[in-house]
C-alpha cells in the first residue's frame, strides 16, 4: 500500500502532532532546564524531594506515619516523572513522546490522554516500587508513562487488521505478543546491565517500563468511549 498525500497537505503524522503532545514535550524540556538553572545545591535538592524513592515509602509504612501528609505520599509519584537527569535522557523521552503519543491522543482526546499518561506513570512507580521495594535509589523521568503510550499505540496501530467494534488489536493477538515479548526482552536485558541507573538514581529502571507498558497495553481501552472514525496514525 502507498501512501500518497492531498495536495492540500504533504506533512507526516509526526510532523503533525496534537498540540497536547507538543506541550507535554515543552512541559518536560522547561522542568528539566529549569531545575538545572537554579543556584546552589538546589537542582540536586529537587531531586531529593521530588524524586520517587521506594525506602521512603517502606519508612513511612514501617512507622505508620508520613511526616508531611497526603501531598507527600502522593507529589513524587507524579513529579518523578517531570525530572531527568539530562539533555540527553530528557531529548529521548520526548522524541519516544512524539513517536507514540500522537495517535494516543488522537485516539483519547486531550482530557483523557493527559490521564492516560499519568496512570501509567503512577503504575510504573508502583510496580517498581514492589520490586525493589525499601530501595534508596531516586527514580526519576517519563519513561515509564511513554512507554504506556507505547502498549496503547500498538494496539491502535495492528487494530486496523481486526474487525472489533474498539479497533484495537487483541492483547493477545500475534503482533501484539511477539511486540510484547520482544519489549520485555530487552527491558530484561537493560536490568541485567543495569542501563541507565547510577549509584543514587535510576533513569526509569526496566521493572517500571515494563509496569508501564502493560498498564497501557491492558487499559487502553477503559479510557476511549469510541473509535475514531479514521487511522488515529494520520495527521488530521
Amino acid at each position: 500500500m502507498i501512501f500518497v498525500p492531498n495536495r492540500r497537505s504533504v506533512r507526516q503524522p509526526l510532523l503533525n502532532a496534537p498540540p497536547i503532545v507538543l506541550w507535554l514535550i515543552a512541559a518536560l524540556l522547561a522542568c528539566h532546564a529549569i531545575r538545572i538553572w537554579l543556584p546552589g545545591e538546589l537542582p540536586d535538592a529537587t531531586l531529593e524531594h521530588f524524586a520517587f524513592i521506594p525506602a521512603r515509602y517502606a519508612q513511612w509504612l514501617a512507622h505508620g506515619v508520613v511526616p508531611g501528609g497526603w501531598p507527600e505520599l502522593v507529589v513524587p509519584l507524579l513529579s518523578y516523572m517531570l525530572l531527568h537527569a539530562d539533555y540527553a535522557h530528557v531529548g529521548i523521552n520526548s522524541l519516544w513522546l512524539l513517536v507514540f503519543g500522537p495517535a494516543v491522543a488522537r485516539w483519547l482526546g486531550t482530557r483523557r490522554f493527559l490521564l492516560f499518561f499519568v496512570f501509567c506513570g503512577v503504575v510504573a512507580a508502583l510496580v517498581h516500587m514492589a520490586a525493589y521495594w525499601g530501595s534508596p535509589v531516586a527514580v526519576i523521568g517519563a519513561s515509564g508513562a511513554i512507554s504506556g503510550l507505547m502498549g496503547a499505540g500498538m494496539r491502535i496501530l495492528y487494530g486496523q487488521a481486526f474487525e472489533r467494534p474498539d479497533g484495537l488489536a487483541p492483547v493477545l493477538s500475534r503482533p501484539i505478543v511477539m511486540f510484547s515479548l520482544v519489549w520485555t526482552g530487552v527491558n530484561i536485558v537493560s536490568g541485567v546491565l543495569r542501563i541507565g541507573v547510577t549509584g543514587d538514581v535510576s533513569l526509569v529502571a526496566w521493572v517500571a517500563h515494563l509496569g508501564g507498558y502493560f498498564a497501557g497495553l491492558l487499559t487502553i481501552g477503559l479510557f476511549h468511549l469510541r473509535a475514531p472514525a479514521r487511522s488515529p496514525w494520520v495527521p488530521r
